[in-house]
């Protein structure tokens, strides 16, 4: 039986209305989801129930090989489920869709190409390059690149070509951002910076957004809420609410969260993954 934290019900409460929103915000459900990679192999998930509500940031929180990764390739469509299904506003996902994106590690930039051509990619891929005028630069704005929108890719440190996918991610204006630990090559005050803007990002268009961590500090700085995860098979064991008030690094209420995060971990998933 998954526990529940108490207060798990007012996750995303103090989301909604902050901020100008544009509407465009998914409805996350994940029904009793396994999968396999190969017929009759082991199971990388096994019976993952859970639901993300609009405009709500989560995270998936566990160590490396729990199927953080899987379950969010899963969920944008990138591979077929063993089992179960993922239903985003009502829909059943049966494929990728330009209505949810994924942000992966690598930013994955053509570096001959600028920063505004990266960043319209999207638009392009999906026969809107009549947007490309309008969008483009609004995003670069909104991203903090306006400055850098004819620099080359490979001329941009790390966190400058993160914010560059960011902007790609969101041309085509999705419902849904996944993330898949972009930020973990970057170094500590850049990574920082990034959790921040994403935030701030996602309430003012009023994303959806799902992210992977092996780092509680990162699920506290940016999540409404945390699903922790075990494997073996992989599963969702706890689900908790994180309190607003704790977004800050380094601040007491930022600990207290964290500490309180890394033993529900310890509680509730180390110990099986450990069996």
């Amino acid at each position: 039986m998954r526990h529940r934290d108490s207060t798990a019900a007012a996750a995303s409460a103090h989301r909604h209305g902050a901020g100008p929103q544009s509407g465009h915000s998914a409805h996350v459900r994940v029904s009793d989801l396994s999968h396999a990679y190969r017929r009759g192999g082991p199971l990388a998930l096994g019976g993952v129930d859970l639901e993300v509500r609009p405009g709500e940031i989560a995270a998936l929180v566990g160590r490396s090989g729990c199927g953080k990764s899987t379950l969010l390739h899963l969920i944008a469509g990138l591979a077929t489920p063993t089992a179960g299904a993922v239903h985003i506003n009502g829909a059943r996902v049966t494929g990728p869709s330009p209505r949810w994106v994924m942000m992966f590690q690598a930013p994955s930039l053509f570096p001959w190409m600028t920063v505004a051509q990266n960043a319209a990619l999207g638009l392009r891929f999906t026969r809107r390059a009549h947007l490309v005028a309008e969008r483009i630069p609004r995003l670069l704005r909104l991203v903090d690149l306006a400055a850098l929108a004819d620099r080359n890719a490979q001329e941009l440190s790390g966190g400058q070509q993160q914010r560059v996918a960011l902007a790609r991610s969101l041309a085509t204006e999705p419902d849904l951002l996944l993330l898949d630990e972009p930020f973990s090559a970057l170094d500590a005050f850049t990574r920082r910076a990034l959790q921040a803007d994403v935030r701030r990002i996602a309430g003012e268009l009023g994303l959806t957004v799902i992210l992977v961590t092996h780092d509680v500090g990162e699920a506290v700085a940016m999540a409404d809420r945390a699903f922790v995860m075990a494997a073996d098979p992989g599963r969702v064991v706890c689900e908790t609410a994180l309190a607003p008030a704790s977004r800050e690094p380094g601040t007491p209420a930022f600990e207290a969260e964290r500490t309180r995060l890394a033993t529900l971990y310890e509680t509730h998933a180390a110990r099986r993954d450990a069996a």
